[in-house]
């Protein structure tokens, strides 16, 4: 990546689905960061919190300079004041209200680790046998 001097985009869409662990899903960012990478990750809630349709998320990026940080916000804004004046807020509600709330925040996290990743595994071992 640094030999070809590229900026990876990382998409989360399925964060917790993969281990059924919301940081160990999240580790190749982490590495990525903790090896000084700049870098763009997307991060879905549709999938992983059951918000289907109401499109939550949030775009990280990770920059060297405050300076060159503001400069790229004030273009991802051009880019969505083109796509969308004012997004829904619904499922933003539900999501800040679960991400803020460290019970709530167990509660999913347990929901993702017990049904929805054992389940996807489940399927998965299905598949191969």
């Amino acid at each position: 990546m640094r030999k070809n001097n590229l900026i990876p985009f990382f998409d989360c869409a399925y964060q917790g689905f993969a281990t059924g662990d919301l940081a160990k899903d999240a580790w190749a960012v982490r590495y990525f960061v903790s090896e000084g990478f700049q870098l763009f990750a997307s991060q879905s809630f549709a999938k992983n919190m059951g918000l289907y349709g109401e499109r939550v998320g949030a775009l990280h990026v990770v920059l060297p300079t405050k300076d060159s940080a503001e400069r790229v916000v004030s273009q991802i804004k051009v880019i969505i004041r083109g796509i969308y004046s004012s997004p829904s807020r619904y499922g933003a509600t539900i999501a800040a209200t679960i991400l803020n709330s460290p019970q709530l925040y167990a509660e999913w996290e347990t929901e993702l680790r017990d049904v929805v990743a054992a389940r996807i595994k489940e399927v998965r071992t299905l598949l191969r046998t």
